[in-house]
């Protein structure tokens, strides 16, 4: 009795578990490459995402069927988010120390942020919609598509912007704080969790508990002060 291995190959690609196999495998041996090379451009958000899109391709799936077998990672997104209430506790007389300077340095950073993505787009010719979907690219995706809708921008696009975003910051990020000699994990944290959020906040979180901390803090508050003040802004200018 032979065995029909085209069929058990399409048993194995169109099961329900195949997109959160390949999801997670790719992660993590991303992730073991990067902790033993610490070559930056192995960032594992980054190069999982690619070898996770050749799969796809190479098996020939559609991203419904992917996106329908990982729905179960989507929901985890959210105690995953909510977790990161635990550095912040931990941290918390730390970040009463310093309120004054972390609430200047977001409200100076998160203008900073959006104003320069906005005037770089402005100056290169973009469309009024392409500087509304660019204007939350430094907050959390949820947030960002969301905004993005309210302020006349396209929330799939928006969602590209955050990822690249992200990505960027925590490739580069990293090596130019040191570089411009900031060594201070409050600062570090927040850099990174202000212009690169999620994804730099998980960067934050490899170098020191309290990086990671104050990474969550502006990740967090920057993403409320963009839901709730760039649409009132937009607004008003228009």
């Amino acid at each position: 009795m032979s065995l029909d291995w085209s069929g058990a190959v399409n048993a194995v690609i169109h099961h329900p578990l195949f997109g959160i196999g390949i999801t997670l495998g790719a992660y993590q041996l991303v992730l073991a490459a990067y902790e033993k090379t610490r070559w930056i451009f192995l960032q594992p958000v980054l190069v999982s995402m690619l070898v996770v899109i050749g799969v796809l391709l190479g098996c020939g799936l559609t991203y419904s069927e992917y996106r329908k077998s990982t729905e179960i990672m989507n929901i985890l997104l959210g105690p995953a988010t909510v977790a990161l209430a635990v550095p912040l506790y931990l941290n918390l007389r730390r970040i009463r120390q310093l309120f004054w300077p972390t609430f200047t340095t977001l409200v100076i950073g998160g203008v900073f942020a959006t104003g320069a993505c906005l005037l770089l787009g402005w100056w290169f010719g973009a469309e009024h919609m392409i500087l509304m979907t660019m204007a939350p690219k430094s907050v959390t995706s949820p947030i960002a598509m969301l905004v993005a809708e309210q302020i006349g921008g396209v929330a799939a696009l928006a969602a590209v912007f955050v990822l690249i975003t992200g990505v960027i910051g925590a490739i580069f990020g990293p090596a130019l704080l040191s570089r411009c000699g900031v060594h201070s994990p409050e600062a570090r944290g927040m850099a990174l969790g202000v212009t690169a959020h999620a994804v730099g906040t998980s960067v934050a979180l490899q170098e020191s508990e309290e990086c990671g901390a104050f990474a969550a803090l502006a990740m967090s508050l920057m993403g409320v002060a963009t839901a709730v003040f760039l649409p009132l802004a937009v607004s008003l200018v228009a």
